[in-house]
This record gives structure tokens, C-alpha cells and sequence, in this order.
């Protein structure tokens, strides 16, 4: 037995007699271990405890009976690193100015030069952190396997470990965990790079929806993506048995969600609802709620609340989101998902939808754009090409070819129930007037209470935030009395690190530091740059 898991039982045991003699389990006193698996680019309805059967995903089936299966999951973006930034901050990136994709390139020193847009992190509201951060405050060991992609540049802040070696079983310490494990073999991508690979889900056998042509490509990309979807299986396989090796399933909190709608046109990039409603399983400590579903709206901008009130802590109130769970938990939900759509790479559009429990209204600021933007990255997919081909040569039928006609609606309106495909467009008719009216008033409403970002060009904000270049934090100071140190910074919301030389990962501040221990520390913000580095040589 490892001396971190002896350390474990000790604590157990420790709290166990009192918590025995009030009545509580143990496990209701111990701060949770929470563990995040996510998916890219998914939609629910490929998976079989959404329905599907085309491929069997036992892993994920297990986990499903474990848990509780959510239907009503939304990416308030169905693109991945705006959505990523909604969900470590429990904002919208609308408000935050995270909104295009993408706007912050950690693996290029270019981003998008074709347009002159260049690489940088926008200067989010006040108060603004990633979440983690008040997770690591309050002890947690943070880790990230290892996928980041924020659309800004990540902070030392944020993790303990964010590498491809990042792990709950990396520190020797009896730590509770928040581990995040991401899985890029079903992503977009592996479409046409697995496009040559062995095929685990018969072709003949699988459903193509009616908003694709039912061709020999077609079939087989969607055969490739439920391939890849039991690759991601296996995979996630891998992490749950290592959580039973160690004892730790049963007790833990276990995540798995997609980061947005699935890898195809239509899906990944559109509003409808194969573009942002996404897969999401909560498995709660001692299988509690196993096999259950539940219909709540659940939105990305929910998940830093739920994590930080699940762990004990109260989520601060510059989040938009709402905690679902936990001793913070709010009793009202959500009569409305919101989601956005604007720049993708090199293609720039603005969309903006609202989905009540029955209806999506879908408003277009630029209806002479069609839906099908040519974003070169999926020009790569065979299914895109083939649908190009189709469309110039008018072989699609009309539920195909809407998404690729241009002309597009300036509005749109659905009745999810009756039309789940979201190909009837109700806006013109009359016993719809009253809904429609209604949800233009939600959006319009929502559009000025969160300061939609959106309204204003690119180029317009990176001016406003950095007419002199990106702002720099200045310089931490120290405060020394009774032997302690005391770090502070003029900038009230940044956050204040330090560490010693040996140190792997930067601490966040909280507790006074002993005057004779040497240390560097410096303060950190999303859209400034860090402060000049702090060196304190100790006795």
C-alpha cells in the first residue's frame, strides 16, 4: 500500500469515530475527490444511454448506472476553446471577450494573420479567475491531462499539474484531488486522420440523420466517429480502473461531459442543437442516484459553481452560472440556455440563440452568410467535401441543403419536441407570434444584462484593451511584521503566487510566509502580463 493511501486511511479513521457517533459517513466529512473525463466533439445522441445502440460503449454504460444521466447539457458555444473558457471561469465568454475561436494560440506565436488577428488573452471583468484557483486555496491538488485551450494564456495559478503526466497519483500527500483527464480521439480531426483505420460499427447498420445525404461517404465518416467513440471508451476505461485500484471509485465524483455538439457539419459550429447540447454523466459519491436521468438545463457556466459548492467552497458572485449540487446549491434552475456563435479561425459570423424548454429561436446579424462558413480546418472532412460537391450540384434535398443555403434566415424559431432536427423553421407562422415575440425579448434581454461582447468588431476591443499592448501587473510587495510576510499588489483582483526554489508548482497565497524562508513571488491576472518576479532571501 502506498504511504500516500496509508496517510489516506488515516485521516479516514480519524474522522470516522466522530462522524460515526453523529450519524454522518465518512465520506460526507471528507472534502470529495472530483474527477473530470472529457470528450471532444460529441453529441449525446451517439451514445447508447442516450438511445443509440450502433456501438456498444460498456465503460460509459457502467458509468451511466453509476449515475445520473443529464439530457438537457448545453456549450453556451459549440466550439471548443470559447466553451473551455466558460467552463473554468463560470462565465459567458460573450462577457469575458473569450467568444471567437480562438483568440489565444499557446502552441503558435501566430493566430490568425490572414485577418490580422493576433495571438492574446482579453481582459476579462473584474474578479475574474479560473476556477481552480479556489480549489488549490483550499487544498485541493489540481491536475490537468492535459488539453488547456481557454482562449487565453493559462495562469501558474491554475494547476498543480497541467502536462501529459498530470495524475491524482503524482503527489505523496493526502490531498484531496480535482483531476481533469481530456480525450482527443474523437475529436473533429479524427475523422479524416482515423478515416483509413479499422471500423468497429457496421455502415449498413447506422442512422443517418435526415439533415445529411444518405451516401456511401457519409456513413462511412459517421462509421469512423462511433469508431473513435469506442476508442474513447477503452480509454476512459483506463482512468476508471485506476480509481478502483486505488479504492477510490466509489467515494469519488466523476464527471464525463463533451466540450461541445459532435465533429460534424451542422454539429460542431452551429446553434441547433447537434452543434451545443452535449453528453453529461454525474456519477455521486456511493453511486447515489445510480441509473437515474434528469431533465434540469444544465449550461457550461454551471460546472465551476457545482465543482467549487460540491468541495465545500461558496463560488464567488461575479460567476453567471449557478451551483446544481453541493452545500451551495441554488434551488431555482434555468427556464433558459443561451449560446453564441462568432468568429471561427478565419471565418467571421454572428449568431445569437435561446432555448426555452420547448423552443430555440436563432437570430443571424449577418443572414448573407450562409450556415456552412468554409472554415479550411473542416474542408479536410471527407463528409464536407462530398457536401460542397452535392450542394453546387443542386443533388441535395431540401432538409440538406439548408444549412449550406445563402442566403440564411435573420431568423429562425423551433419547436424541439415536434421537430428535433430543428428543420422546420415556425418564424412566419402565426400560432407561433406569441413564442416568437417572447424569446426576442429573452435574448434582447440577456444580451444587455451580460454585456455581449459580441456587438462589438474584434479588432474595436483589441484597441480598447490594448492601445499600448497588453497591460503589465505592478510589482508585488511585501509587508513584514511578527515574523511573517505579507504579500500584496495594487491590483485587488489579481491573484498572488509564490514558491521556493525546489517547488514544481507556484502556491497561491493565504497564510502568511515565515520571514526566514527564502522564496520568489509574483501576482497574476488573465489579460495582463505578470508582475516583475519578487526574490526574498531568507536567514
Amino acid at each position: 500500500m502506498s504511504p500516500r493511501r496509508n496517510i489516506f486511511l488515516l485521516i479516514l479513521l480519524s474522522f470516522c469515530l466522530p462522524a460515526c457517533q453523529s450519524g454522518i459517513s465518512p465520506e460526507e466529512v471528507l472534502p470529495p475527490n472530483i474527477i473530470w473525463l472529457v470528450a471532444e466533439d460529441q453529441s449525446p445522441q451517439f451514445f447508447p444511454m442516450y438511445g443509440d445502440s450502433t456501438i456498444a460503449l460498456p465503460n460509459l454504460s457502467q458509468l451511466a448506472q453509476d449515475g445520473v444521466v443529464f439530457n438537457n447539457a448545453y456549450s453556451p458555444v459549440p466550439v471548443c476553446a470559447p466553451a473551455r473558457s466558460a467552463i473554468i471561469t463560470g462565465l459567458y465568454p460573450t462577457t469575458l471577450g473569450t467568444h471567437n475561436m480562438r483568440t489565444y494560440k499557446k502552441w503558435s506565436e501566430e493566430n490568425e494573420p490572414s485577418i490580422e488577428i493576433p495571438n492574446y488573452s482579453p481582459l476579462v471583468p473584474q474578479g475574474v479567475k479560473m476556477f481552480t484557483e479556489y480549489l488549490r486555496k483550499e487544498g485541493y491538488y489540481c491536475t490537468n491531462n492535459a488539453k488547456e485551450d481557454y482562449n487565453f494564456r493559462v495562469l501558474p495559478s491554475a494547476w498543480d499539474d497541467s502536462s501529459d503526466k498530470a495524475h491524482w497519483r503524482n503527489p505523496t500527500d493526502s490531498k484531496p484531488f480535482f483531476s481533469v483527464f481530456n480525450f482527443g480521439v474523437c475529436h473533429e480531426s479524427g475523422i479524416w486522420r482515423n478515416g483509413d483505420k479499422e471500423l468497429f460499427a457496421e455502415i449498413d447498420a447506422i442512422k443517418v440523420p435526415p439533415y445529411f445525404p444518405d451516401t456511401p461517404v457519409v456513413r462511412h465518416d459517421m462509421a469512423v466517429n462511433y469508431s473513435n467513440l469506442k476508442r474513447l471508451d477503452e480509454q476512459i476505461g483506463e482512468v476508471l480502473q485506476q480509481l478502483k485500484e486505488d479504492g477510490l471509485y466509489e467515494n469519488s465524483i466523476i464527471f464525463f461531459y463533451a466540450d461541445h455538439g459532435g465533429p460534424f457539419p451542422r454539429h460542431k459550429r452551429a446553434l441547433y442543437e447537434t452543434g451545443i447540447k452535449v453528453p453529461l454523466i454525474v456519477k455521486f459519491q456511493g453511486n447515489k442516484r445510480g441509473s437515474e436521468e434528469d431533465s434540469r438545463m444544465i449550461s457550461f457556466i454551471d460546472f465551476a459553481p457545482t465543482v467549487l459548492s460540491l468541495a465545500g467552497i461558496e463560488p464567488p458572485k461575479v460567476m453567471q452560472g449557478i451551483a446544481h449540487f453541493g452545500e451551495y446549491k441554488k434551488d431555482k434552475g434555468h427556464q433558459y440556455i443561451f449560446a453564441t456563435s462568432d468568429r471561427f479561425d478565419e471565418q467571421t459570423d454572428r449568431l445569437r440563440a435561446v432555448k426555452s424548454e420547448g423552443f430555440k429561436y436563432i437570430r443571424s446579424y449577418k443572414p448573407e452568410l450562409p450556415h456552412a462558413l468554409p472554415v479550411s480546418y473542416r474542408e479536410q472532412m471527407p463528409m464536407m467535401r462530398e457536401l460542397n460537391t452535392l450542394f453546387r450540384e443542386g443533388a441535395l434535398n431540401a432538409d440538406a441543403a439548408a444549412w449550406l443555403n445563402a442566403p440564411k434566415p435573420e431568423e429562425e424559431l423551433y419547436d424541439l419536441k415536434k421537430d428535433p432536427y430543428e428543420l422546420t423553421n415556425l418564424v412566419r407562422l402565426a400560432d407561433y407570434q406569441d413564442t416568437l415575440i417572447h424569446l426576442r425579448g429573452v435574448l434582447n434581454n440577456w444580451i444587455d444584462l451580460t454585456n455581449d461582447l459580441g456587438k462589438y468588431p474584434e479588432k474595436e476591443l483589441l484597441a480598447k484593451w490594448f492601445l499600448e499592448g497588453p497591460p503589465k501587473l505592478p510589482s508585488t510587495e511585501m509587508l513584514e511584521k511578527d515574523g511573517l510576510i505579507r504579500l500584496t499588489n495594487a491590483v485587488h483582483d489579481a491573484t498572488l503566487i509564490w514558491k521556493q526554489e525546489k517547488d514544481s508548482a507556484w502556491t497561491i497565497f493565504k497564510d502568511p510566509i515565515p520571514v526566514g524562508q527564502s522564496f520568489m513571488a509574483k501576482a497574476v491576472r488573465i489579460g495582463y502580463e505578470d508582475s516583475e518576479l519578487l526574490l526574498y532571501e531568507g536567514l
